[in-house]
């Protein structure tokens, strides 16, 4: 079988089951069209899966009829079940999904980092350009420090979590249009590069690294998340792949991937927690930069070990289930 001029033939009755599947209201024809249109779909991915028993038109195929079948079954969803299946499952996958670019996004960052450091040390003149000599060592020996604890604790951690939740979110929701991470990406990088030249200048690098470490570690991973997640939501209508068009795979890997900003919500809490307790207590640092590294090494296990599972299982990170979950527990 030709799986491609099959899948041709067919396309717009699938399409049409799966509008159906998704609809919040439907007539009474609608309840008609979906339950006919199940059966033939059900026969489509039946001689489908004797071809191959594993392609993307056959799994696409199987989520519609799974939608389809919940709407004329009527299964409810236990909220507590979708949420648990959320949190285990489809956030971790979809994590495991942007590992890679996510690695490209930080590589990225270090190295413009790392160059506009070098270049702002070894250029004479430089330094001069952010400030005073005056204004340059209050903020190397006082302001860099004092950012830490000027504020109270609550209000601190609230303000450093809102502060880089907004930036996570509008990398992932702004993705989509190309241009958005690779500036923001830009942005953060030159802004820690000037920073670390000019602490540099002052002979207090090793403060830079030293306050940076405990929370930076997850807050500029997340970050990265969260640029990997908007980098795959651009790319996703560039290269949709022979079987979908732009559309379609916007909107499935959209779907997919914005649940990534649920989760750096989570993740920018306990980095903010950390920024917000740990960096401005008379700890050794050794013990600081410990608990930045395992609150770090939780996240990667969460993405790269849970997720590569509950991806390898099948789970592409849809947040359906979660959905189903939540509104019934708001209508309880």
């Amino acid at each position: 079988m030709d799986l491609d001029a099959y899948a041709e033939v067919h396309r717009d009755r699938w399409q049409e089951l799966d509008r159906l599947a998704r609809a919040r209201h439907t007539t009474g024809a609608d309840v008609d069209r979906l339950v006919s249109g199940y059966q033939a779909a059900a026969t489509d991915l039946a001689r489908i899966r004797g071809a191959a028993p594993r392609t993307a038109t056959g799994d696409r195929l199987s989520l519609t009829l799974y939608r389809a079948r919940l709407r004329f079954t009527g299964t409810p969803v236990d909220p507590l079940t979708a949420v648990a299946l959320f949190f285990t499952r489809q956030l971790p996958a979809a994590l495991y999904r942007i590992r890679w670019v996510t690695i490209w996004v930080a590589l990225a960052t270090v190295a413009i980092g790392a160059i506009v450091a070098v270049w702002i040390t070894t250029t004479p003149g430089a330094t001069a350009t952010f400030g005073t000599p005056e204004a340059l060592r209050q903020y190397a020996t006082q302001d860099f420090v004092d950012y830490y604890s000027d504020h109270g604790l609550g209000a601190f951690t609230a303000q450093v979590w809102t502060n880089n939740a907004y930036i996570a979110a509008t990398m992932v929701a702004f993705g989509i249009t190309g241009v958005f991470v690779p500036f923001s990406i830009m942005q953060n990088a030159v802004g820690l590069g000037v920073s670390a030249a000019i602490m540099h200048s002052q002979g207090r690098l090793a403060d830079f690294f030293l306050y940076i470490a405990p929370h930076g570690q997850l807050e500029l991973y997340s970050v990265f998340l969260a640029g990997g997640a908007g980098l795959m939501i651009f790319w996703s209508w560039v290269a949709p792949g022979p079987h979908r068009t732009r559309a379609q795979a916007l909107a499935e890997d959209g779907r997919a991937l914005i649940t990534i900003a649920v989760g750096l919500t989570l993740t920018l809490l306990l980095s903010g927690l950390v920024e917000g307790i740990v960096t401005r207590q008379d700890w050794p640092w050794p013990v600081k930069i410990g608990i930045g590294t395992i609150a770090l090494a939780a996240v990667l296990a969460y993405q790269w070990v849970l997720g590569g599972r509950a991806y390898r299982a099948g789970e592409r990170g849809d947040l359906d289930e979660f959905e189903r979950g939540t509104s019934a527990l708001v209508a309880g």
